[in-house]
């Protein structure tokens, strides 16, 4: 359906607009009168650019009918690697927190967002546009693949692990150590410089305030020696808890799915939490760890990784309003085993579609990524959770 003719997209203006966003995302948490059910509310602590501000390019677009907002979508842009070498790399943009109100659903708003939105990527010469969703949610895949030209492209696991109040006890004959920023980054890029979707500026990731650290585990040498063991383990930790808040709670209504956010692969999860003996109460604001960067090498690397997850989890238990640790990894990365998690509380279908958005001229080398296989791994950017 075409959009109204007195449509307005434009750019989000914090003056004019915050306090209607907030409005904006209540009316998606309504619902239909008279029926019970879970919310996910998303408390993005008075910002609304939160999901996007820690990227060096991002905007944010709301779409007005009449004087009212009814829409909005947000997005970033970043090089990436995209094949398994750290020189082949592309610009890329982000597409989320894709959101219409629910009495102006199917008029078209939500495609012009969209393609609003790709008009900034492509005049910043962006060359593939993707975003997430799950499997399940027929909707946001019709619009993407089937209007706007996206296709399936992968395909990650979220697994969700749930916080005790308990410290787990950490295997014995490893070592543990934080490493400083310089030293996280040159690992970073010589082990996973090659990985599909690895940042360009992932300095500027692990500099991050929200990045909590970059911690190593190895077996312990009975000699002592300093050269690289011949099994490791490493991943960063990410507090998303200082970008937004999460709740679930019981009221009147249903809740209104995104078009694309990792948020809504994790609700139906979440909720099984509810009333479940030894799991967190999430019926108050909480936030939760990311883990990110995750990578090992060896005969040993998938315990090390193992062990690398239960310290998180133990420093996730000393932090107040920390209920869940959670990390996202391709469907076909061989760590996944390795990563405590809840079966019941994980998605193991969250999709990932992309689009080329590549000019003629710029594909004279005739390779899209669109159509490349999956790679063992990938790396997911926590900026984008």
């Amino acid at each position: 359906m075409a959009p109204p003719v007195d449509l307005i997209i434009r750019c989000f203006s914090r003056r004019r607009d915050a306090a209607r966003v907030e409005e904006l995302e209540r009316r998606c948490e309504a619902a239909p009168a008279g029926k019970a059910t879970v919310v996910l509310q998303v408390d993005t602590m008075g910002d609304p650019l939160c999901r996007v501000r820690n990227s060096s390019m991002h905007r944010m677009l709301v779409a007005e009918l009449e004087g009212e907002l009814v829409g909005m979508v947000r997005g970033s842009i970043k090089d990436m690697t995209i094949r398994s070498s750290p020189e082949e790399h592309a610009k890329v943009g982000y597409v989320l927190g894709l959101q219409v109100s629910p009495l102006h659903r199917r008029r078209g708003i939500a495609s012009s967002l969209v393609l609003k939105l790709q008009e900034w990527f492509v005049a910043n010469l962006v060359d593939y546009a993707y975003m997430a969703t799950e499997k399940s949610n027929a909707a946001s895949i019709k619009l993407f693949t089937g209007k706007l030209g996206y296709v399936k492209f992968r395909t990650l696991s979220i697994l969700v692990n749930p916080v005790r109040r308990r410290a787990i006890r950490l295997p014995p004959g490893l070592k543990i150590t934080k490493l400083n920023t310089d030293q996280a980054e040159r690992m970073c890029r010589r082990f996973m410089g090659s990985t599909e979707f690895f940042p360009g500026d992932i300095d500027q990731v692990l500099r991050n305030r929200l990045s909590l650290g970059t911690w190593m585990a190895y077996l312990r040498e009975p000699d002592g020696s300093n050269a690289m063991p011949a099994s490791w383990a490493m991943l960063s930790v990410w507090d998303c808890g200082q970008v937004f808040k999460l709740r679930v709670q019981r009221e009147k209504g249903s809740s209104c799915v995104p078009y694309g956010t990792k948020a809504s692969s994790l609700l139906d999860r979440f909720l099984l939490c509810l009333g479940i003996p030894g799991l967190p109460d999430l019926s108050n604001p909480f936030g939760f760890y990311f883990m990110y960067g995750i990578h090992g090498e060896g005969p040993y690397a998938g315990t090390l990784v193992r062990a690398l997850c239960r310290y998180v989890h133990n420093m996730a238990s000393l932090a107040n309003d920390c209920k869940v640790v959670v990390a996202e990894v391709g469907a076909c990365d061989a760590l996944k085993l390795h990563i405590p998690h809840r079966r019941s509380l994980s998605c193991s279908e969250d999709l990932w579609c992309m689009k080329d958005l590549k000019s003629k001229d710029k594909d004279a080398a005739g390779f899209d990524w669109t159509k490349s296989p999956p790679p063992p791994a990938l790396f997911v950017d926590p900026r984008e959770v």
